[in-house]
């Protein structure tokens, strides 16, 4: 059982990197950046050559984190030798969390070769897919909707690769960004809607790929861009040579911008830049729109204590103290939780209370710098409510003055089916409480409660218009087609 029950899950991690030795090196240390992304599964696929020179697909999977799956270097380093390589981090979206037939990247080998992939979201028409090629005779492995692409590929009637994926891209619906390794070049896939974030960088003359920036860092390679929404990348020996990305695009596909605003929120890391935006100055404005609208002021005039949940929400903290200080309100940036960096993803949790034990473990309030102070707790967001109602429990035994709580983002009143792993809408709060503040404000124990409203939101991206991101988990409009089996199956696997 997890530790932490109110957050949702992220969907996966994504690395790439064609034309240097150190390829499954640096795919290693890319997933460790990327870590945060999935922490069920992980798994790299290298290319290397036989004695004849011909291409070897090797590969190496298992539950875990990284540093558990491989641990023994000298092992895993020996099994994965070539000079390209795809990384995936998991965390289960659709298909069964405990098989580890699902772990990518998935490998298959057809008649024009290796064919593997590693992708990161949700493919909304799966079912109707899945449906269709197994009435044509194919025969499934997995029950993660990853496997289709191999299949639309494999059984395309056209004879140039590039085109058998560029028709399989076209078949697909809802959030996707891919990685396809084939014997002799690395396709990089990014949906229309450019739902998830995905990045090209380089590094001495080899390009990379990944889900955030911040996987760039740790080997140092140099972030060029981000894969443009609807387009294809194909790197092979001909592009490190002239150091030129061939491009396309998806076909018969509308390109209409539908980024994720979640990953400002929570999900990617401060340190990374998506979208063209850096999170971390993203997440600062957030925090200055919540208290420039939502501001506490300490009834005897007293500095208010502002202090955040750690970590997801500590960039979005400062960004608040420091408006209420422009707004000439008196307060203090504080640290009043103590996380613990040192337990695992899960451990055993005995008798009734296992989920107040599992916040115990995982937090602890400062007294010293609460007792007796109205304190601004600062958080991201609020999903089920269970953790945000213990935590306030937790402070509330540091005996402050008053807490009001304060979310940097609006309330969630609707799943969502590109990627993330939401609760099912009866489990939201928002949606359960039919949106009453006043009854969630009474449910988490706080003297007060106020989010940012959706304009509010959009407002931290200045730059872009508004229509360019997916707000579908707080206002329910979703920007494709959602088959209402696929609503059904997301929340039963």
């Amino acid at each position: 059982m997890e530790y932490i029950l109110d957050k949702p899950k992220s969907f996966c991690g994504i690395f790439g990197v064609f034309g240097t030795d150190e390829a499954p090196l640096l795919t290693y240390y890319g997933l460790h950046a990327l870590q945060h992304r999935g922490q069920e599964a992980t798994g790299i696929l290298s290319r290397s050559f036989n004695e004849k020179g011909k291409p070897h697909f090797n590969i190496l999977k298992g539950e875990g984190l990284v540093s558990d799956v491989f641990r023994d270097y000298d092992n895993w380093i020996k099994i994965l030798s070539g000079n390209a390589a795809i990384g995936h981090n998991r965390y289960s979206t659709t298909g069964s969390t405990d098989s580890r037939k699902n772990i990518q990247p998935l490998l298959v080998q057809y008649r024009n070769g290796n064919l593997a992939v590693a992708h990161n979201g949700n493919l909304t028409n799966a079912k109707e897919l899945r449906e269709e090629l197994v009435n044509e005779g194919a025969i499934f492995q997995t029950t993660t909707d990853t496997e289709v692409i191999l299949h639309l590929v494999a059984r395309s009637k056209l004879d140039n690769q590039i085109e058998q994926i560029k028709e399989a891209l076209s078949r697909l619906e809802g959030a996707y960004c891919v990685l396809i390794l084939t014997d002799d070049k690395l396709v990089v896939a990014r949906d229309p809607n450019g739902f998830r974030p995905l990045a090209i960088g380089k590094k001495n003359g080899t390009f990379v790929v990944a889900s955030e920036t911040c996987a760039f860092d740790i080997i140092q390679a140099k972030y060029l861009r981000d894969v443009k929404p609807g387009e294809i990348i194909v790197i092979d020996d001909e592009a490190i040579l002239t150091s030129e990305l061939k491009t396309d695009t998806i076909p018969n596909k509308i390109t209409n911008r539908k980024h994720c605003i979640f990953e400002f929120i929570y999900f990617s890391r401060p340190d990374s830049k998506i979208f063209n935006h850096n999170v971390d100055k993203i997440r600062r404005r957030l925090g200055k729109i919540l208290a420039r609208n939502h501001p506490v002021i300490d009834k005897d005039g007293e500095k208010v204590i502002v202090i955040s949940v750690p970590d997801s929400s500590n960039t979005a903290t400062i960004g608040y103290e420091n408006q209420l200080s422009k707004l000439d309100i008196k307060s203090k940036l504080e640290i009043g939780l103590i996380r613990s960096h040192y337990i695992g993803r899960t451990f055993i949790q005995p008798g009734q209370q296992k989920r107040e034990v599992g916040v115990r473990i995982k937090f602890n309030a400062v007294k010293g710098v609460i007792e007796n102070r109205t304190v601004v707790l600062i958080d991201d967001s609020i999903v089920r409510g269970t953790t945000s109602k213990l935590l306030v429990q937790l402070i509330r035994e540091a005996n402050p003055k008053e807490i009001h709580l304060r979310i940097s983002s609006p309330p969630i009143f609707h799943p969502c089916f590109y990627g993330m792993d939401f609760p099912s809408k009866d489990e939201l709060i928002a949606n359960k409480l039919n949106g009453d503040i006043e009854s969630i404000q009474k449910y988490l124990g706080v003297d007060s409660l106020e989010y940012l409203t959706i304009p509010e939101m959009l407002q931290a991206i200045y730059e872009d218009a508004p229509e360019n991101y997916c707000t579908a988990c707080f206002s329910g409009k979703y920007p494709t087609k959602i088959d209402s089996s696929f609503t059904k199956e997301m929340y039963e696997d």
